[in-house]
């Protein structure tokens, strides 16, 4: 996410103006109540820089009310909460290596069960270009990741000090072993990253392969389109899913739009669908930090106003089930289909209800449909950027907790609770294994030295 007053405020600003067409205002769309909240975040010095980012679900093996919802807080660090959103663990981001050096800034987080015989909880730490892991076991976690982990896309202190760093990811695993998909800030880069058993029990990693995703498009005029970026900066990547049944990567690059492609970063990715922003050109004006708009061609989507921000899969049996995404510009999230080319089914909102404030500007998202809790028919929690009751001059974010079954019910969706066990990774039976990606080459590059 970048603030949303360099870009999408001013789109937003120029389609009230009649320069773009407008789709139905989100407060039109279907709202579904959250249950439950997290305490406040706020980013500043007395909140320590606190500023809610990411949530991941991870599943108790035998007491599935025990499960916990693991949150990033960037330079705030992670936060661990049970599912009445009480805080159970509060980890810090590591301080700044010297006096020159951006310090720790856990941006986004996912779980992966049973490495080496653990659960583990996977987090980019983007101010200091590294991955960070904690074992997970009871709901408590550990930290353990490998004191010699080495920078996941920089070779030095100082190329992590440029802050083209680790940002958005997501996990998965094969027969091959368990992986995070990792993208690179202000790049388009998405990496592969191998975890392996370290020494005395932690945990490292090796970059296997990077990706490339466009940074310019050709428009079906014939001219060439680049988003509208602050200089040296590219369309970044940062919310990721992976659907663990067929191997494909879901990466939301935020001012283009979702793309699907295979999760060994092989093949040649698909545009699934685009921001509506898409096609529109931009004049950056470095007094103001702004892009003001030009007309729009028309070319964009219907369904995601950038940023395209968290992506989240909800499963159901025979290959089923919904890809959900945080569509950031207008505070609602899109619902595809998961199986064949992903059609989209629904839009909706979190909204206001029995005392607990809506989701806006929302970034990372998680949903389970196994029952855990009072969330008998499963779990979905959103990123908040908007938290109220606004306390003055203070940023102010949190995470909202819903029920699936309160969704499902609104939007006409299916509720699934036996058709998916991330613990149990067996296909079951009549499902696919690989949705179909388009082949072609991949932009491979090899790890680093040491």
């Amino acid at each position: 996410m970048r603030p949303l007053s360099r870009l999408v405020l001013t789109v937003v600003t120029f389609s009230l103006i009649g320069g773009m067409a407008t789709p139905a205002m989100s407060h039109d769309l279907p709202s579904v109540g959250p249950e439950v909240e997290t305490p406040a975040l706020f980013d500043d010095e007395a909140g320590h820089n606190a500023n809610g980012d990411d949530p991941a679900i991870w599943l108790h093996p035998s007491q599935s009310g025990k499960s916990v919802v693991i949150t990033t807080a960037k330079e705030g660090g992670l936060f661990v909460y049970d599912l009445d959103g009480r805080q159970l663990q509060h980890f810090p981001a590591p301080a700044a290596p010297g006096p020159d050096d951006e310090p720790g800034r856990f941006n986004n987080v996912d779980v992966t069960y049973g490495f080496g015989g653990r659960d583990l909880a996977v987090v980019s730490d983007r101010g200091r270009d590294i991955l960070r892991i904690y074992a997970i076991s009871g709901g408590r976690l550990t930290d353990v990741t490998d004191p010699a982990a080495p920078f996941v896309f920089n070779a030095t202190q100082q190329e992590v000090n440029e802050a083209q760093t680790a940002y958005g990811l997501t996990t998965w695993k094969d027969s091959t072993g368990t992986y995070a998909l990792v993208s690179r800030r202000h790049k388009t880069s998405v990496g592969l990253v191998k975890l392996l058993q370290g020494p005395g029990g932690t945990v490292g990693y090796q970059l296997v392969r990077t990706l490339d995703l466009p940074a310019s498009f050709t428009l079906p005029n014939g001219q060439t389109w680049t988003p509208c970026m602050e200089p040296g900066e590219l369309a970044q990547v940062e919310g990721m899913v992976v659907d663990q049944e067929r191997d494909v990567l879901y990466a939301a690059q935020e001012d283009v739009g979702i793309w699907r492609m295979r999760a060994d970063l092989t093949g040649t990715p698909v545009l699934m669908d685009k921001v509506r922003e898409y096609g529109v050109p931009g004049s950056y004006d470095p007094e103001t930090e702004e892009c003001t708009p030009g007309a729009d061609p028309g070319y964009g989507g219907r369904h995601l106003s950038a940023d395209a921000e968290g992506l989240t899969i909800y499963y159901r049996e025979d290959g089923k089930g919904y890809l959900m995404a945080s569509s950031q510009g207008d505070g609602t999230f899109a619902v595809y289909r998961r199986e064949g080319s992903n059609a989209h089914l629904r839009q909706f909102r979190i909204g206001q209800d029995d005392g607990i404030d809506g989701v806006e500007n929302s970034d990372g998202s998680a949903v389970l449909n196994v029952p855990m809790g009072d969330f008998d028919e499963g779990l979905f929690v959103a990123h908040d950027g908007a938290n109220t009751p606004a306390v003055p001059d203070r940023e102010n974010t949190n995470f909202k907790f819903t029920g699936w079954g309160d969704i499902a019910e609104e939007l006409d969706l299916d509720v699934d609770t036996d058709g998916w066990d991330p613990r149990d990774r067996e296909p079951k039976p009549g499902q696919a294994t690989r949705a179909p990606v388009s082949g072609g080459a991949a932009h491979p590059r090899a790890p680093p030295p040491g």
